[in-house]
Formats: C-alpha cells, sequence, structure tokens
C-alpha cells in the first residue's frame, strides 16, 4: 500500500521503519529531515506534510502534542490540503480526547477517515514492533488499518469511537505514573530502613506486588540508569490532559495530581528530560536519602 508517515522522532522512526521493512511503499516527513537508514531501506521523504497526503492512502502522525497535531492537519501546507475522498488519518500521537473528536470532524469534511490510535510501550516496544495501540473510530476504518497497527505493535484493542482511543490512553498514563511512584516509595523506605533495594525488588517480583513497572523501572532506579524512554516532561503532558479531563467531568483524581507535583519537583530541578522512573528523585529529595545509598 502507498502510506505515509509524519513525524520520525523517537517512536516514529522505528515505526516508520516497520512498515517501510513490511514492503510498503512509504512516504515521508519530519522537521529534522528523514533519517538516511529509513530513506536507504526504501522510504520516501517528501517536502512538506501535504505532500505525504497527496500521495498516500493512509496517513499515520506520531508528533508531540495536541497543538502539533493541529499544526500538522490543518496548517499551511499541512494533510488536509492533500486529502482526497476515501484516505484515511491514522493519529498514533497521545493528545486531548476531546480536540480528537475536533479533528475527526474536520477531517471527515473533506470525505475522508480518521482513527485516533495512540501507543504505550515506549522506544523499546516502538523497535520491538511490541507497543500496545488503543484505537478509537469507524469499525470499517479500523478493519483497514489493523494489519498495518500489527506491524508496529502486538496489543491492538479497538476500544470505540473517535476520542475513545485517546481517552484510554490517558487512563494509561494514569496508572502508570502512580505505580511508578508506588514503586518509588517501596524502594526509597526498604533503601532507607537498610534494606538492600535490588533484593527487595527481586523478593518483590515473586509477589503480589509484582508488575512490569517494578520489573523495568525498579531496577533502573537501583542502577540510576534515567535515560530515556519515556520523558518526564511527556509524562506531564499527558497528566495534564487527565486533570484538564477530570476537570471538564467534575471527576477528581487526587493521586494523579500528586503525581504531577513530584514530576513538577524533578522538572524543577533539570530532570524534566530523563525518563520518567526518575520521578524517585523526588522522594529521594523529601527523604534526603539515595535509593542504594549505603548498601555498597
Amino acid at each position: 500500500m502507498d502510506l505515509g508517515f509524519i513525524g520520525l522522532g523517537v517512536m516514529g522512526r522505528p515505526m516508520a521503519g516497520h512498515l517501510v521493512a513490511a514492503g510498503h511503499q512509504v512516504f515521508l516527513h519530519t522537521r529534522s529531515g528523514v533519517p538516511a537508514d529509513i530513506a536507504e531501506a526504501g522510504g520516501i521523504a517528501c517536502s512538506s506534510q501535504r505532500e505525504v497526503a497527496e500521495k498516500a492512502e493512509i496517513i499515520f502522525l506520531m508528533v508531540p502534542d495536541t497543538a502539533d497535531v493541529e499544526r500538522v492537519l490543518f496548517g499551511a501546507g499541512g494533510v488536509a490540503e492533500g486529502l482526497s475522498p476515501g484516505k484515511i488519518v491514522a493519529d498514533m500521537s497521545s493528545i486531548s480526547p476531546l480536540e480528537t473528536k475536533v479533528f475527526a470532524k474536520r477531517v471527515e469534511e473533506f470525505g475522508c477517515s480518521y482513527l485516533d490510535a495512540p501507543v504505550s510501550g515506549g522506544e523499546v516496544g516502538a523497535k520491538a514492533a511490541s507497543l500496545t495501540i488503543m484505537v478509537g473510530g469507524p469499525d470499517e476504518t479500523f478493519a483497514k488499518v489493523e494489519p498495518l497497527f500489527r506491524l508496529m505493535g502486538k496489543n491492538v484493542t479497538h476500544v470505540g469511537a473517535n476520542g475513545d482511543g485517546q481517552t484510554t490512553k490517558v487512563a494509561n498514563q494514569i496508572i502508570v505514573a502512580l505505580t511508578i511512584e508506588a514503586v518509588s516509595e517501596a524502594l526509597v523506605f526498604a533503601s532507607k530502613a537498610g534494606a538492600d533495594p535490588a533484593k527487595v525488588r527481586q523478593a518483590l517480583m515473586g509477589g503480589f506486588a509484582s508488575s512490569r513497572i517494578l520489573e523495568v523501572h525498579g531496577e533502573r532506579m537501583i542502577k540510576r540508569t534515567f535515560d530515556p524512554g519515556f520523558r518526564i516532561e511527556l509524562h506531564q503532558k499527558d497528566l495534564n490532559l487527565a486533570l484538564q479531563g477530570a476537570k471538564a467531568l467534575k471527576v477528581a483524581l487526587p493521586n494523579t495530581a500528586t503525581c504531577q507535583e513530584l514530576f513538577n519537583v524533578c522538572s524543577a530541578n533539570g530532570g524534566g528530560a530523563s525518563d520518567h522512573s526518575a520521578l524517585v528523585k523526588a522522594l529521594e529529595l523529601m527523604a534526603n536519602f539515595e535509593v542504594g545509598q549505603g548498601t555498597g
């Protein structure tokens, strides 16, 4: 198929690479220029988002935030200028569920279909084609695009109408943030009490407290490996979406708000670009104790 992919950052670059490797003709655009390895593998660089949309049947987006999606879709030289009836736009960014519904309606005015399909799994999942993909949009559109999603992820779920994919991603980010905070508290507590945090983590991995975050991010906290991964500043963006949505829905998310404040502490101390597992540093500051300190 003739596909388009806009946004070749940490996540988008390997995702687009999987589509190219599967033999599809993929038209590419990114602000920093198409990486040489994707071009050499067969990806086709385009000069604008409009050109991508003109040449592709299905256009994938993977950009940082709501404003970026709006600019790529509807700005000067954007995707909308290259759309014709029957094409599909699949936004795999993590953005506002409310704005997603607006974007979908605007794209439909061109006789096209829209899917919101945010992902979870980070850079590791993107490279391994093991992402979790949460999709909102029409049934028939999802059916057409699902085989392509499965080239990029292994857990692909159609959760409902436009906006529902983004709502699911926000819920995911709430759970991830709160679990990182819980693991951080546990390891700071255990370590300051004099226990070896590595052995504590090993013991907990065999019980009811076991989780993927304890496994991966717990190890990061112990080994002090905070290169992203998934940056704190991006998780802050997702929690902002959660808290803004909660205000509109009149729903209280007290622990989500607490996690956002802890991320704010990290950012205030220069850690916004660190992996989100570095949330532990906010708790370490309050405890005046670093995980692993004094255990040799």
